[in-house]
């Protein structure tokens, strides 16, 4: 680690977003662990981006990902696996019986061993229709894994608008909003126009024809009238959560840090 890493995970203990038992495991252990030629995992992405690394299953082998599942875990970290195919879960389940499957989303989860349970930041997911569920569900994995508070508004799509009206109140108040939508994708523009928060709009390859698998939803997002939306890939539920969840974190953090500055200053 050089200099500059270690200043950044100073102040990040210094802030309260790294445990002090996690740092010295940091100084203590190596940046990475060769898994035997397979896989390099990096064991500190957590210091440098906040969280730990992410198991990407798609085109991985059950063995390959329980060797990382493994190597993660003997650090402390927990681990979190995405696009998972079924066989591969059924092997992890067994493995692994603390970790926690979630099918519709395709994800595995193993929390770390130092989980603090205290939620920071709140995302809502609001999904345009049921068929969107499946990345919508892999977003709001993502951002529970990261420790947020999380809510899904499910199936509120502009065909029939009168459902997302009658749930502003469940947006009101997050720091982040996650929107899936397939077919044209306009549910994002929508969204932006009604709330004060960022909006990470997630296409998904939901359509017929002309959808060209999410390319339409994806221009149309990208087209935006609305000044708050940002735009990830296709089918990107974790992208989208990530994000999400990296907003409404620092979000919390500030307003934690604020209200400690304000009670010192007041005592």
């Amino acid at each position: 680690m050089d200099g500059h890493d270690l200043l950044r995970l100073l102040e990040q203990v210094r802030r309260g977003e790294v445990e002090p038992d996690e740092a010295r495991r940091v100084l203590d252990g190596p940046s990475f662990v060769d898994t035997g030629g397979y896989a390099k995992v990096d064991l500190h992405r957590r210091v440098r981006c906040g969280f730990p690394e992410v198991v990407f299953g798609q085109g991985k082998t059950a063995e390959q990902i329980e060797g990382i599942l493994h190597a993660l875990i003997a650090h402390g970290q927990g681990g979190l696996v995405t696009r998972l195919a079924p066989e591969a879960a059924s092997k992890l389940t067994t493995v692994f019986p603390q970790g926690r499957h979630h099918a519709l989303s395709r994800t595995f989860r193993v929390p770390p061993r130092d989980d603090p349970g205290e939620k920071l930041g709140k995302v809502v997911i609001v999904t345009a229709g049921t068929s969107d569920l499946p990345v919508a569900e892999e977003a709001r994995v993502t951002a529970e894994a990261w420790n947020c508070d999380v809510t899904l508004v499910a199936d509120v799509g502009v065909a029939g608008l009168h459902r997302l009206l009658h749930q502003l109140e469940r947006l009101e108040g997050a720091d982040a909003l996650v929107v899936v939508a397939g077919m044209e994708g306009a549910l994002p523009s929508v969204v932006g126009g009604l709330v004060d928060c960022p909006v990470l709009a997630v296409p998904t390859s939901i359509g017929y024809g002309a959808h060209f698998g999410g390319l339409a939803a994806l221009l149309g997002m990208l087209n935006s009238c609305s000044s708050n939306v940002s735009v990830v890939n296709i089918d990107a539920g974790f992208s989208g959560g990530h994000v999400a969840a990296l907003i409404a974190r620092r979000a919390a953090l500030a307003r934690r840090a604020g209200f400690e500055s304000g009670r010192r200053a007041g005592e």
